[in-house]
């Protein structure tokens, strides 16, 4: 089955993104395998992406399903940066500045800003335990939690498991070998992503995210989210930051509403076609 796709990046965080709304590819369990997964992801013999996209058909509400498949096959419930490319390619096909889109954790309204970046409403943080969720009631400001040098970081849902760490310096960290023990840590029940935030000023985050299912990525637009709410719920920051990733920055808003909003580039890198029928079972 010979696929066409569209490789695109948010701040360097990359994505190949699969359009099935008129002729579903059946791109889901048992068809998508792990093992599938991560050949489409491979970065030397696949394509090469953090997340795969497969873009659906949505009920009335919203203009499209965005499904978020990780390299391992599990699949995310948000994903700002990918959302910010998937609003790119709507705005094209329409000629529209505003969309909804449609994930398995809700309605994510986006809109063009006068000066060309995607501005993404990601919905309400949630903040309860049980929303992350933890294992057991814990204080999501600071839970006892450390690995490597680091400890006490605070939780939040962005529709996405994520837990900040707060550090002095983020170049001092292993975070390769530190990720993989936060991100499995019991403590989570559906695993994590791991952030580690430097907070430079009032309204400047430096960050670095240990992704669930995909591992150290260059942005991640729901971690710069969960890292300014942690950050303000700590006293570190305003509701309204600069945070800047490995690939780029993304600006980030705490409104009062409880929503969060998200602003940064979207980038086509190239189009291709992928046989995925020639891909391991």
């Amino acid at each position: 089955m010979i696929t066409r796709f569209v490789k695109m990046h948010g701040c360097g965080n990359d994505f190949v993104i699969i359009d099935a709304r008129a002729h579903p590819l059946g791109l889901t369990p048992p068809r998508l395998t792990r093992s599938r997964a991560a050949a489409i992801a491979d970065r030397h013999t696949g394509i090469g992406c953090d997340q795969f996209i497969v873009l659906e058909q949505a009920d009335p509400g919203a203009d499209v399903f965005m499904r978020i498949r990780n390299p391992d096959g599990s699949e995310a419930g948000a994903c700002g940066n990918a959302t910010r490319c998937v609003a790119d390619i709507l705005f094209r096909e329409t000629g529209r500045t505003d969309t909804v889109i449609r994930t398995i954790s809700g309605e994510l309204p986006a809109r063009r800003l006068p000066d060309g970046q995607i501005e993404v409403d990601m919905g309400p943080v949630r903040l309860d335990w049980q929303d992350i969720p933890l294992r057991e009631p814990a204080d999501t400001v600071r839970l006892d939690l450390s690995a490597g040098g680091v400890d006490s970081p605070a939780a939040a849902s962005m529709g996405n498991p994520h837990a900040t760490f707060f550090v002095p310096d983020l170049d001092a960290l292993d975070i390769p070998r530190i990720g993989p023990t936060l991100e499995h840590a019991p403590i989570f029940p559906e695993r994590a992503n791991i952030g580690f935030a430097q907070v430079l000023d009032p309204e400047t985050i430096r960050l670095r995210v240990w992704e669930r299912g995909a591992g150290l990525t260059l942005a991640c637009g729901s971690g710069a989210c969960a890292a300014l709410v942690n950050a303000h719920r700590r006293g570190l920051t305003d509701r309204r930051a600069r945070v800047i990733v490995d690939g780029g920055t993304l600006g980030i808003a705490w409104r009062a509403d409880g929503h969060v909003l998200m602003a940064g580039p979207a980038v086509t890198a190239f189009h291709g076609t992928i046989d995925l029928d020639s891909l391991p079972a």
